[in-house]
């Protein structure tokens, strides 16, 4: 029985269905566009953490451009070791800053996982309470400083905006907007913010040799190019605070070693054996830093974990 040729009229083709569908979705997503062009980002819950992370205002679904860390790993201040002189530098500067005093921004610089992160996180360990936050800031988010501190300008709380592992390569230009912070200027009220950077370069960008060398006309035609290397190099200086960290030596390691394992539950024998394996994993790795000791501790307990429950497999086996 063939089909009426009226109704055949009113079912679109296959092609005209889809055209139409196609043209119903180009709207409606032109129309979320223009929702989110016109929203804005969500408001900051400030009261949600003690410490955020840095997303800036064009997050595709426009979240708020601070983003809460409900539980950062911090640190007390007694459990840090071999760097006690750096840490009552900066724990001092820190104090004076959440006291409403004057305080510096601090820059910290060295060998890696000697602890320069650590003592940052060990500030907010201390001072939360008394109104210390932290925002965690990516180099490059440093182009929005400004913007953070006009976001914050009128909160109670103090801030820290910490950039972890800061440098910079040749070409980059990031570490001027991080200049115009830290020298200040008439339209940036710093009074409530300080930047805490750390970095494994004591001036934050590489050095070459020709920026030793004293001549008056750079390859690309710059006169005067040691201006531009001293502008680059005097990024440093603008922290009123610089920090230095240097590698353990073994015994300065050891100690990491036995204060960790000590802190996992560890008794003094078993302490003791463990010296000689904390040796060979920080010769296998060529360097020796509290990284390199908490890594070591936490290998070490799960093979200890792993040894004692095939013990105990053996053990009902026996029986």
């Amino acid at each position: 029985m063939s089909a009426d040729p009226r109704m055949q009229e009113l079912i679109p083709s296959p092609e005209g269905f889809m055209f139409g569908l196609a043209h119903k979705l180009d709207r409606i997503a032109a129309a979320l566009e223009a929702m989110t062009r016109t929203a804005g980002p969500a408001a900051v819950d400030f009261d949600a953490a003690v410490a955020f992370r840095w997303r800036g205002f064009d997050h595709p679904l426009r979240a708020a451009p601070l983003e809460p860390i409900p539980s950062p790993a911090l640190i007390a201040f007694d459990a840090l070791r071999n760097v006690e002189r750096q840490a009552a530098v900066v724990e001092r500067n820190t104090r004076q800053f959440v006291q409403g005093r004057t305080a510096n921004h601090v820059l910290l610089t060295g060998a890696r996982g000697t602890g320069k992160s650590s003592i940052v996180k060990a500030c907010l360990h201390a001072f939360a309470k008394d109104g210390l936050r932290l925002i965690e800031v990516g180099k490059d988010g440093l182009k929005d400083l400004p913007a953070i501190v006009e976001l914050v300008r009128l909160r109670p709380e103090r801030y820290v905006v910490f950039c972890d592992d800061l440098s910079f390569e040749a070409g980059e230009t990031g570490y001027k907007e991080l200049k115009t912070v830290l020298d200040g200027s008439v339209a940036t009220d710093l009074s409530n913010v300080l930047v805490y950077a750390t970095s494994n370069r004591r001036h934050l960008l590489p050095e070459h040799a020709s920026d030793n060398a004293d001549v008056s006309r750079a390859e690309n035609g710059e006169l005067h190019p040691g201006d531009a290397v001293e502008e680059r190099i005097s990024l440093s200086e603008r922290f009123g605070i610089r920090v230095t960290f240097y590698g353990f030596t073994q015994e300065q390691y050891l100690a990491v070693v036995e204060s960790r394992l000590a802190a996992a539950g560890f008794d003094a024998g078993q302490i003791r054996a463990a010296r000689e394996p904390a040796l060979q994993w920080a010769l296998e790795r060529g360097a020796r830093s509290g990284r390199i000791a908490a890594q070591f501790v936490l290998d070490h307990a799960g093979r200890l974990d792993v040894a004692e429950a095939a013990g105990q497999v053996r053990a009902r086996h026996a029986g």
